[in-house]
């Protein structure tokens, strides 16, 4: 085996954590559990032991490491500004390296799913493809209403509930691969349409383009994009995370837009790293650099480039905000999606109590430590309903599944929209009180 990557690290990042303990109260799994080895200080300091060979790095350190939501919340309250990002992905990676955690059915659904399907965007569609006709047919109620569920491993008998809504159109039958805006360009940028996103979100893709575009931006949709490697880099799979950071470089050079997009947060906070990703890499360093720089959240750049507030009038609706983990603590973006919310015409945005405690979905999180997930979905779904709220918004795919999920196991009417997805709503309801102004 190769040397472990947390005993090459530059050791001073490991010992930036002073060990205070302000993490503790905003660790979702040490709230649950009161374990030290569940903190971040502890994971940092099981971290730290390997690296100073005073502990193998075993399955235990390997389950550990998957119980971890990876959530961020212990780097928006730690004081000295800990990496833990960064070293979460290295120990995940070293985890996968060393093989502790393998064993034959692991392996196999690992590389199905992070080498195999998430690494050919057309196989990907073909999948969705299928699953929507499985659920279009009637196929899927059907085997749901006979029971045959029960048939299943217990493992995905849990997870079939989960199994998401695939739309009829995916974003490149939704999006022109160039759509200009009518009155004049002020910016040209990139639109990332995402993997999940894809399938299940490409309305959100399409809303995010017309916003864009009714802000003055050309957007460019290339219609098969690979994916950006954000679910690779957050499971140990550190060399094919660098592998889909140069298609994408390839796919959107940097240096020819104003701003590359992305809707979806978990992606962007790994997004913004891709300079680090590829630092050693001299082929693509310096446009990894400028991709960073390039690199925004929609709601970041609306705010950015001050976004054009809709006229008109409409009928008041009570919004509430969950804040996606990596968006707030990862791209410590906080205040834009609140002001696009606050701007939309009849939206009192009411504050959600514990926005930003982690939902449960945390990328893969809520199929790895579905028991953990169910807790904390349980808990922000409670949340949401004393907020009186008639919609909830987010800004992540996987948060948008998760309270899908939760609002109806608790059979609640509330809906989960994104604030660009009411944006442009209220976009569209104002042309059409334009056209209704006109015709009469």
């Amino acid at each position: 085996m190769s040397e472990l990557a947390l005993k090459s690290l530059d050791y001073s990042v490991l010992q930036q954590c002073m060990h205070c303990g302000m993490c503790l109260p905003t660790c979702p799994t040490y709230d649950l559990t009161k374990l030290e080895k569940h903190s971040p200080r502890g994971r940092i300091a099981l971290m730290r032991a390997i690296a100073d060979d005073h502990l193998a790095l075993g399955p235990a350190f390997g389950e550990e490491m998957s119980y971890c939501l990876g959530c961020l919340a212990c780097e928006t309250s730690c004081p000295a500004g800990v990496d833990y990002a960064h070293l979460f992905e290295v120990a995940r990676s070293d985890v996968e390296k060393s093989g502790v955690m393998a064993n034959p059915v692991r392996s196999v659904v690992r590389t199905a799913l992070l080498k195999i399907l998430f690494t050919h965007p057309r196989l990907l569609r073909l999948v969705g493809r299928m699953l929507w006709l499985y659920q279009v047919t009637g196929a899927q109620w059907l085997f749901r209403r006979l029971g045959l569920t029960r048939l299943l491993p217990a493992k995905l008998r849990e997870l079939e509930p989960m199994t998401p809504t695939v739309l009829r159109k995916f974003s490149h039958q939704l999006i022109a691969p160039v759509e200009q805006p009518a009155g004049g360009r002020r910016y040209r940028v990139g639109l990332l349409t995402g993997c999940v996103q894809d399938l299940v979100f490409a309305d959100i893709n399409r809303d995010t383009a017309d916003v864009l575009v009714a802000n003055g931006c050309e957007v460019v949709t290339p219609p098969v994009q690979p994916c950006c490697g954000s679910i690779h880099g957050h499971n140990g799979e550190h060399a094919v995370a660098q592998e889909m950071a140069r298609r994408m470089i390839d796919l959107f050079d940097p240096f020819t837009f104003d701003a590359i997009i992305t809707n979806a947060a978990g992606c962007g906070s790994h997004l913004k790293h891709y300079g680090r990703l590829l630092a050693d890499d001299r082929d693509y360093a310096v446009r990894a650099r400028e991709w960073d720089r390039k690199l925004k959240d929609v709601n970041e750049w609306l705010v950015e480039i001050g976004f054009r507030v809709p006229a008109g009038q409409a009928n008041t609706q009570k919004v509430t905000y969950h804040e996606a983990c990596h968006l707030c603590h990862g791209q410590k973006i906080t205040k834009q999606p609140r002001e696009i919310l606050q701007a939309i015409p009849g939206v009192e945005l009411t504050e959600l109590p514990e926005s930003n405690w982690c939902c449960g979905s945390a990328g893969v999180h809520n199929i790895t430590q579905p028991e953990t997930a169910a807790i904390l979905q349980e808990r922000k779904v409670g949340k949401i309903t004393t907020t009186g709220a008639a919609v909830v918004a987010t800004c992540n795919p996987g948060c948008h599944l998760q309270l899908i999920n939760g609002l109806r196991a608790a059979g609640s009417a509330i809906r989960v929209s994104q604030p660009v997805s009411l944006l442009a709503q209220a976009y569209r309801a104002e042309r059409g009180a334009t056209n209704s102004h006109e015709q009469r």
